[in-house]
Order: C-alpha cells, then sequence, then structure tokens
C-alpha cells in the first residue's frame, strides 16, 4: 500500500503513522527522514542540500522531489510506504502523480478548538522530556515533576496564540491539497488517490481502528 498521510500539528498523525506502518510493514517517509538520510549517505542530492538545511535555507520543490523519487526506489518499499509531510502543495502533488500511484490519502480532522486544547495544555519536564497535559494527563502537584518535583515548563511554541498562527499557517498550506485530493477530476485517465477524512477527537485505540478498518480493505482491493 502507498498511503499518505495529513493531518495538523496535534492531531495524532505520528502516533497513527507509527502504528501504521507496524501492522503493514511499510516504511514511514517524511521528507525531513529524506533530507537527513541523503546527507548522511552523501549522495549527489544529498551534497546539494547540506548547505541549504545547514543555513536553514528552503529546499526548492525540484529537489525535495528528485529526493523523494530516490527513496521510494528504494527496497524497503517494495510493498508500499506511508508519506509523512510530502506533498505539502498541490505542485508537489503534481509531481508525485508523475511518479507513483497512491492509495490512499487519510486525513485525520480535529477542531481548531480541540488542538489548542490539546498543544496549549502541554506541559514538559526539561531535563527528562516527560510530557503532561494539564486537563489528559495532569502531575501528581499542578507545575510538577511527578519524579523529581521539578518545576514544568510550557514551551514556547504551545502557548495558544503561537498554535492558533502554526494552525493557520497549516491550514493555509493544506486546504488546497485537500481541495486537490477530493475533488481532482478522474476524466484525465490518472489513477487518483482514495481521499478519507478521519475523526481526529476520539481515543487514540478508536482512531486506529477506523484507520485500519479502511486500510485493510484497501489491501484486499490491491490484492
Amino acid at each position: 500500500m502507498r498511503l499518505l498521510l495529513l493531518g495538523c500539528p496535534g492531531a495524532g498523525k505520528g502516533t497513527q503513522a507509527k502504528l501504521i506502518t507496524e501492522r503493514y510493514h511499510i516504511p514511514q517517509i517524511s521528507t525531513g527522514d529524506i533530507l537527513r538520510t541523503a546527507i548522511a549517505q552523501g549522495t549527489e542530492l544529498g551534497k546539494k542540500v547540506k548547505d541549504m538545511v545547514e543555513s536553514g535555507s528552503l529546499v526548492p520543490d525540484e529537489i525535495v522531489i528528485q529526493l523523494v523519487q530516490e527513496r521510494i526506489k528504494q527496497h524497503d518499499c517494495v510493498s508500499g510506504f506511508l508519506l509523512d509531510g510530502f506533498p505539502r502543495t498541490v505542485d508537489q502533488a503534481l509531481a508525485l502523480q508523475q511518479l507513483t500511484d497512491i492509495d490512499y490519502v487519510i486525513d485525520i480532522d480535529v477542531p481548531e478548538d480541540e488542538i489548542v486544547k490539546r498543544l496549549s495544555g502541554r506541559r514538559i519536564h526539561p531535563a527528562s522530556g516527560r510530557i503532561y497535559h494539564i486537563l489528559y494527563n495532569p502531575p501528581r502537584i499542578t507545575g510538577k515533576d511527578n519524579l523529581t518535583g521539578e518545576s514544568l515548563i510550557q514551551r514556547p511554541d504551545d502557548n495558544e496564540e503561537t498554535v492558533r498562527k502554526r494552525l493557520a499557517v497549516y491550514q493555509a498550506q493544506t486546504s488546497p491539497l485537500r481541495d486537490y485530493y477530493q475533488h481532482f477530476c478522474s476524466n484525465t485517465g490518472v489513477r487518483i488517490p482514495q481521499y478519507v477524512k478521519i475523526d481526529g477527537t476520539g481515543s487514540v485505540d478508536d482512531i486506529k481502528s477506523n484507520i485500519f478498518s479502511i486500510l485493510d480493505q484497501c489491501k484486499e482491493t490491491i490484492k
């Protein structure tokens, strides 16, 4: 199965991606991972992007697309893959369409207010990385780590104003991509993926079950 996973920050995409790749024995591929691997392996494209990544510059679409093309040709992708974080734009989706067929686009949908509640309620113990939540997983003593008693912090990018700005950027970037996968005209003769929106407000197990039910059907269809 060749899958594409969409979901805004805080939607639980990372958790579900791990569960999907474990169940179906396919690699999770993110553009960040691709860039780091290409640089570490010293490929020609890796050499091109090394300075860009280290300087914080944006890597041009055409280079990212080439890196994705190289990655999905590797042996571990023979039975499929899960793309996470690519494509981010319609232009990238059009380019991906020329490289390979995607079977399913899974969009984990969570209302903005719920995302704000999830992210703005997080508290971190800096020394250990332990994560709490003031509503869903509160520490025994408010503001203190359970093990050490040390103070917890809220990361700057988890405050409500910043979270809403991040969501606005994500929605502006991703809405055209969602529209593309939902409404792209199929009379072009090009095979397009099935777009499925998943309610991301339930429990991890409920969301997992919904996704697995869809993908199990997808797997049988592909067979």
